[in-house]
């Protein structure tokens, strides 16, 4: 049963199938409940009417023997007040549903029908008919023929025989037929309506699921030739599929770029690690062969190089991988402080304190490599301004150099890139620093930049929420 319904299109139709039964039966009962209401008032009106016709006669002094009784096959009986049958229709064999016991009057001594002497009371106002009417359900049994009825008791008031009790009926037959006639064409009906439902739900939603299914294709086969060049189709129809796909493609691209990135990365830094080790091995095999000529400060150079490459790739991983910054409080004037300590050259100018939210190692070091590429590059001198703008704390580095060309102050934030200043491997280092600081400015929801300083050098501008 799972597999059966284990699709969209088969889940969607019999869900619409069942919904629109459900609709049909209920709407079917309410029809047919109803149709049976009205057609049992119609009844009940027509036996009153018959009723209050026959006690209109005997409320004019007619006779019960002429009585109008056999009118449209429709029994009738009269009964007085002591609830004796007085008078019923001539071919009326047998009925329930009335109260009144037996189908033919009772005659009295002289073999008249009971009541017709003349019994008339002194004061009694001839000619009222009752104002209520009863209704009940029975069969009545005429000529042979057995029915069912709807009757209708009306009393009268006469002025020699008392108070009389009319019972009338009309036959169920045409409710009885139009009810059975409605259900059978329910019954046929509505399956066929409920299965027309279900073949064009079918295949509206195969229609509607196509595109799916070819974006579904063209992921498996992505998937399989790991080419994350290619983009699955967009249908033409701004609805959600196209949505669907065009976010797919979104992905895709992101992920392309993802893979691309990590590869130049892998590249790169295989790259960047070959020539430290090729120049320590080197350096250890000559003194090896001839201890006299090994270069003991350049081995250590070599290895303090390659020891700080492999921690900038080992954060640059630890960043990629999403990790958090923390929320620690970080106060950014003593920081810069702490980080100029030492540096001949390098001025602080603080507006107080000014604090944030993030990892102090991590911010740490991003001031760290600001000033290591300030240094690289100044003239002379170079500033560390921190001041807090609103909502925000900013800490800037300046220095004297040359600047940063306008057309390069994206690219220098790029891994290993190093300008033409700075291509040299022993002074401008591997081209980490500075992707570092904006990866770990990025992760602390704050901006990095860089545009030129009053001084005409380069000013690098580091943004961050402040508490």
């Amino acid at each position: 049963m799972s597999r059966l319904f284990g699709s969209v299109r088969a889940r969607a139709t019999l869900g619409a199938t069942l919904v629109v039964a459900v609709a049909l039966v209920a709407a079917g009962t309410a029809v047919l409940l109803s149709l049976r209401s009205n057609l049992l008032g119609e009844a009940g009106t027509a036996a009153e009417r018959s009723a209050r016709e026959v006690a209109a006669q005997l409320a004019a002094g007619t006779r019960y023997d002429d009585l109008s009784l056999d009118v449209d096959d429709r029994p009738v009986q009269v009964t007085d007040e002591n609830g004796v049958l007085v008078a019923a229709s001539e071919d009326l064999e047998r009925i329930s549903g009335t109260g009144v016991t037996g189908v033919r009057p009772r005659p009295d001594a002289d073999g008249r029908p009971a009541g017709d002497e003349d019994d008339r009371d002194e004061g009694r106002e001839p000619g009222e008919i009752g104002g209520r009417t009863t209704v009940t359900d029975g069969s009545a049994t005429i000529d042979g023929e057995t029915e069912d009825y709807r009757f209708a008791a009306v009393t009268v008031e006469t002025d020699d025989r008392g108070t009389l009790t009319v019972h009338a009926g009309s036959p169920l037959s045409a409710e009885h037929g139009a009810v059975r006639t409605a259900l059978t064409v329910m019954l046929i009906g509505f399956p066929c309506l409920a299965a027309v439902v279900a073949g064009v739900t079918w295949l509206v939603t195969r229609r509607a699921l196509r595109p799916v299914e070819g974006i579904r294709r063209e992921m498996a086969a992505i998937t399989a030739s790991e080419d994350l060049a290619r983009r699955v189709p967009v249908p033409d129809t701004h609805d959600e599929v196209a949505r669907l796909a065009l976010t797919t493609n979104e992905t895709l691209a992101a992920l392309q770029t993802s893979v691309e990135r990590q590869r130049r990365f892998v590249a790169d830094a295989s790259h960047e690690l070959r020539s430290p080790i090729a120049s320590l091995r080197t350096q250890l095999e000559v003194g090896a062969a001839h201890p006299e000529l090994l270069d003991v400060d350049g081995a250590v150079e070599d290895t303090v190089r390659l020891q700080r490459l492999a921690a900038d790739l080992l954060l640059l991983a630890r960043l990629d991988a999403g990790e958090r910054p923390g929320d620690a409080r970080v106060d950014l004037a003593a920081l810069a402080r702490e980080a100029a300590a030492g540096r001949a050259g390098v001025r602080v100018r603080t507006a107080g304190g000014v604090t944030v939210a993030g990892s102090r190692g991590q911010l740490g070091r991003v001031l760290a490599n600001l000033l290591d590429n300030a240094e690289r590059h100044a003239r002379s001198a170079v500033e560390v301004t921190v001041a807090r703008e609103g909502d925000t704390a900013v800490l800037a580095v300046a220095d004297d150099g040359e600047g940063v060309p306008a057309a390069d102050r994206d690219r220098i934030f790029a891994r290993f890139v190093r300008l033409d200043a700075a291509r040299s491997r022993d002074d401008g280092g591997a081209g980490l620093g500075l992707a570092i600081a904006r990866d770990v400015a990025v992760r602390h929801e704050g901006t990095l930049t860089v545009r030129e300083a009053p001084a005409g050098g380069a000013l690098f501008e580091l943004r961050l929420p402040a508490l």
